[in-house]
């Protein structure tokens, strides 16, 4: 497998590459990770079983779709294929801050490259392929409409997905929910904005230089709470990244409500990942925004 990896690297740089190191690193719940390199060069290598190849190539193509924009830094990726029965994706090796912080500036910036890649936006809601989150196909079919590709590409695909889980119950309530979902929408319409997809705090880092760094996207485009409103779910963003991002892109006053209507797909996403240990905090959320309307 590395002979080939380092085969592609070369073919993708125009130079032959050779390996001479490779560490294994943390990479998350889902792939292992590699930095592998040699004097001149390093890489950082995430691998999966073969079946996996198409969610390194979305997630390559979704680096490249934030990178284009230069709004901010992602890792530049490089190839992905497989070998031996597994899939991998090779990307450039950052060195990272030690302690994730790299200071206040450092976290406003972040605060202000994140407004700044919201700003970009297409016309339709979605994306031209569709991706994951985790390891769960993520649908991003192009609309014009918000309010239904949300409740029918995020909200439904997982509530679904928790039926066939042993989770029946929670469609019952689910099916109301959705059907109120365009009340959240009255007097705000959100713009396609480029998104993250997965903004938690594992997903962003500081580099060496004091550079913030955001990686393993879940890209599309939809409203820009959600990427907001995911950073506040599980904690590890400063009030210093929130202010300066409302000052870069104010957010609209109905956002501390919808925020948990985002949330709660990321939540039935980890209760379909991860199991039921989520099932109390998705059954509360949603009569939480039931009682909203």
């Amino acid at each position: 497998m590395w002979q080939t990896i380092s085969e592609h690297i070369g073919s993708s740089l125009g130079a032959p590459f050779a390996i001479d190191t490779t560490r294994s690193v943390g990479g998350g719940s889902i792939n292992s990770a590699y930095v592998i390199g040699n004097a001149q060069q390093s890489f950082f290598v995430k691998i999966n079983t073969a079946t996996r190849l198409t969610m390194f190539e979305a997630e390559m193509e979704g680096l490249r779709e934030i990178e284009r924009h230069d709004a901010i830094k992602v890792p530049r990726p490089l190839c992905a294929g497989t070998s031996g029965g597994k899939a991998y994706i090779v990307m450039e090796y950052l060195s990272i801050h030690g302690s994730r912080s790299g200071g206040a500036t450092s976290l406003e910036q972040l605060g202000i490259d994140l407004a700044c890649m919201h700003r970009v936006t297409q016309e339709q809601f979605g994306w031209r392929r569709n991706n994951t989150i985790g390891s769960t196909p993520q649908i991003n079919t192009p609309s014009f409409d918000w309010a239904g590709f949300y409740r029918e590409h995020r909200l439904g695909y997982q509530y679904q997905l928790a039926a066939e889980h042993g989770y029946g119950h929670l469609l019952r309530r689910g099916e109301l929910l959705m059907s109120k979902v365009d009340r959240f929408f009255t007097a705000y319409q959100p713009k396609p904005s480029l998104l993250h997809g997965d903004l938690w705090s594992g997903n962003y880092a500081i580099d060496d230089e004091g550079h913030p760094v955001i990686f393993d996207p879940a890209v599309y485009y939809g409203d820009r709470e959600a990427d907001i409103a995911m950073t506040e779910l599980f904690g590890g963003f400063s009030q210093r990244f929130y202010s300066a991002y409302n000052e870069a892109y104010p957010l609209d006053s109905g956002y501390r409500i919808r925020k948990n209507l985002y949330n709660l797909y990321h939540i039935l996403s980890h209760l379909n990942l991860f199991g039921g240990g989520y099932l109390g905090q998705a059954e509360r959320m949603a009569e939480q925004l039931l009682s909203e309307v």
